[in-house]
């Protein structure tokens, strides 16, 4: 009985000692590993106001990937749920090319350049509210003909409500910076800002060219789209981009049309009618040519990702100069995301070359159909501001591919997912004049309107960072 005793109690003290060693190995862990937290049930990604202050409708985002109301059900431009959201980090670091290393490494780079960038300002833009202002909008949407297209100037339509432009962004707890032309023009003398991206990249384009003009010709602007290879094709029916300068001051503003943000080149150059290789890790043609020559540069794409914009447009997936044999890349949404981490990466490891460049990733405009896409009906006949909500309380941005991106480089986030799903009233609906009866556009914005905004928070980044130093 008492040897008996000894080896339970042996066998006791043994099983104890493996209980603490336990222990103190998973607390140990807790505090050196914070991704163990991701084993904690996941919160919804988009959270606006988490209150109804003013009997304002609350706007979550479910896990299913649409926006949820108190009033009903409004589409988001979040398309994956919580699940592909843990899974990002894991794909990337398997799929994305490493940022290039320059020799010339004595300028700071990496995360340490990130948190930087972050820590001047700070202020999180894309936190605050929609006010009424009754000084907007902040040019003519009836005057700024030149450089605005009649297809984005609801003015020009058979629109009757315009409260649209009367809404002004505030975010919560910093104030940020009033535009004023004077001020942008000094602050971008000798500079050149470019856009590169889809048609809402041109959106923000134009919109920043009536707000720089008042809406106004002026003999101070010159065409310069030569300079940038910015001319029409021969049999085109537009260029692929333009430029223009404001020869007081020496400031040019340019964009250029890239859809997918990938390099783009005929497979076969003899066939008219070849397809098109579509590098997903090799950066258009355009900034590898003209990088040097940008001081701010703002990139976005999105919506263009889709099996029927790659089919019409004769897009074949290429990575390392080969068609692509990926079977999760040939995925639409990793690859655009694959993309996304490229492009920045490789504009990251181009900012140690070029100091002066200041480079921004413009986080995804929210498309606003209900009840049907674009060709099956959907809509978007809402004209009452801030209907859905007014206010974003969240800190991290809704667009979770490009907010996981830009970390850990020297490529700034232009935040405007949240601030402008709020904003279903803002878009061209079923006034479009190139549309067919009954299809509406709740992808692209009346101007002036919601891309205004953009340019503002633009403007107060590039203020609040001291981004143009001469």
């Amino acid at each position: 009985m008492k040897a008996g005793f000894s080896i339970f109690k042996s066998t006791s003290f043994s099983l104890l000692l493996i209980v603490l060693v336990c222990a103190t190995v998973l607390v140990w862990a807790w505090q050196r590993t914070p991704l163990l937290t991701a084993f904690l049930p996941p919160n919804s990604l988009l959270q606006l106001s988490p209150e109804d202050k003013d009997n304002q409708p609350v706007l979550t985002v479910g896990r299913n990937g649409t926006a949820e109301t108190s009033t009903g059900l409004v589409e988001a431009e979040v398309k994956h749920d919580q699940k592909m959201e843990l899974k990002t980090d894991v794909q990337f670091m398997e799929f994305a090319p490493p940022p290039e290393r320059s020799e010339n490494t004595s300028s700071t780079t990496g995360k340490e350049q990130y948190n930087e960038n972050v820590n001047d300002q700070g202020c999180n833009y894309a936190k605050g509210k929609w006010v009424l202002d009754n000084s907007r909008p902040l040019y003519s949407g009836f005057h700024c003909n030149k450089w605005l297209s009649h297809m984005w100037a609801c003015r020009l339509m058979q629109r009757k409500d315009f409260a649209y432009e009367k809404l002004r962004w505030q975010p919560k707890n910093c104030q940020m910076e009033e535009f004023e032309v004077s001020k942008f023009l000094e602050r971008m003398r000798d500079k050149t800002l470019a856009f590169v991206g889809d048609s809402l990249g041109r959106q923000q384009f134009q919109s920043l060219m009536c707000m720089i003009t008042g809406g106004k010709e002026s003999h101070d602007v010159i065409d310069v789209g030569k300079e940038y290879g910015l001319v029409m094709p021969h049999g085109g029916t537009r260029p692929n981009g333009w430029a223009y300068r404001f020869s007081s001051t020496n400031t040019t503003v340019l964009y250029y049309w890239s859809t997918c943000l990938c390099d783009l080149e005929p497979i076969n150059t003899t066939n008219p009618e070849t397809d098109y290789a579509m590098h997903l890790d090799r950066p258009p043609g355009f900034l590898r040519q003209f990088l040097h020559k940008l001081d701010v540069l703002v990139l976005n794409t999105g919506h263009h990702w889709n099996r029927g914009k790659l089919k019409a447009n004769r897009w074949v997936m290429y990575v390392g100069g080969m068609p692509n044999t990926n079977r999760r890349l040939a995925m639409i949404g990793d690859a655009k995301n694959f993309t996304i981490h490229s492009i920045v990466n490789w504009v990251n490891s181009q900012l140690p070359k070029h100091p002066h460049l200041k480079a921004f990733y413009r986080s995804i405009s929210p498309r606003h159909f209900v009840n049907g896409d674009w060709n099956t009906g959907g809509s978007c006949d809402n004209t009452t501001p801030m209907s859905i909500g007014k206010e974003v309380l969240q800190d991290e941005s809704s667009d979770y591919s490009a907010g996981n991106a830009v970390k850990g480089t020297g490529v700034k986030l232009l935040d405007i997912t949240a601030l402008s799903q709020l904003r279903d009233e803002g878009h061209i609906s079923h006034y479009s004049t190139k549309a067919a009866k009954g299809v509406h556009d709740c992808l692209h914005w009346c101007l002036p309107g919601v891309p205004d905004t953009w340019n503002e928070i633009l403007f107060a980044h590039i203020s609040a960072t001291s981004v143009i130093n001469s």
